[in-house]
């Protein structure tokens, strides 16, 4: 895989830095190196480690054409899971999750319908007839489901996986995911439960360049599977090209010539 990953950059990124000790998850302990001034460090070879194996999984999932939910409501994580996410075109909540997300996810589709629904009202002139305050109310409408639903516009089927940045504060997120077997991917802190969590990268939640650091990896691994993907695509493409140009030089071939 191309991004390798170094301990030495994990480190000037704060990856190591845990909670308190007096707030932490015995489950935690496999990944915890030391205690420091009261506060836990992350053994960051495991880190590294994680994140390698939970990046080929997540290549796989990206190749094989199903999208990662990345989410991420805390302030610190927010604008660096749009941007990253984004960039590799998957769907992101940023905002408050919306209950039912996963479990209930035909109510949601209905609710993004409603956005297309709108927009095409104001394409064909419907908008304009309505009065001025129903106007105002569908405009008011189409700006809150854009704020909460915008970034899963594109996503007309259950994710393939779940990515969580603290999973303590998304801890909805991940009940709907485990009761649909979506698997989980996520940062997980000195003071979460790491069994929650089907490919646990050990790491600190709270600060923004930490979660910077291995958002980079994560969605350049997602990158990776995306350009395989097409590259497999086109291949096939010029397969199927190619076909019918064999089959009439196969066809040249055994046509036999008449007996003198």
């Amino acid at each position: 895989m191309a991004n390798n990953i170094e301990v030495k950059e994990l480190l000037e990124a704060g990856v190591h830095f845990g909670h308190m000790t007096r707030k932490w998850d015995p489950n935690m302990a496999p990944y915890i190196y030391m205690e420091r001034n009261g506060i836990h460090i992350i053994n960051l070879y495991k880190t590294a480690a994680k994140i390698d194996e939970a990046n080929n999984a997540l290549k796989k999932i990206a190749a094989s054409g199903r999208k990662i939910l990345f989410v991420a409501t805390k302030k610190q994580a927010k604008d660096i899971v749009a941007e990253k996410a984004g960039a590799v075109n998957m769907p992101y909540i940023t905002e408050r999750w919306p209950g039912g997300m996963l479990t209930n996810f035909v109510t949601i589709r209905k609710a993004i319908k409603k956005m297309a629904t709108i927009d095409r009202m104001k394409k064909d002139g419907t908008f304009n007839t309505l009065s001025k305050k129903e106007r105002l109310q569908v405009d008011r409408l189409r700006a809150k489901l854009e704020k909460n639903l915008g970034s899963i516009a594109d996503m007309t089927r259950l994710p393939g996986a779940l990515f969580v940045v603290d999973i303590k504060r998304e801890h909805i997120a991940i009940k709907e995911a485990q009761k649909l077997n979506i698997p989980i991917f996520a940062m997980v802190d000195t003071n979460s439960d790491p069994r929650q969590v089907d490919f646990v990268i050990p790491a600190n939640d709270d600060a923004s360049k930490s979660i910077n650091k291995v958002l980079s990896h994560v969605t350049e691994a997602v990158a990776e599977g995306l350009s395989e993907r097409k590259a497999d695509k086109e291949a096939k493409k010029e397969e199927a090209k190619e076909a019918p140009k064999a089959e009439a030089a196969e066809k040249k071939v055994e046509t036999p010539t008449e007996e003198k």
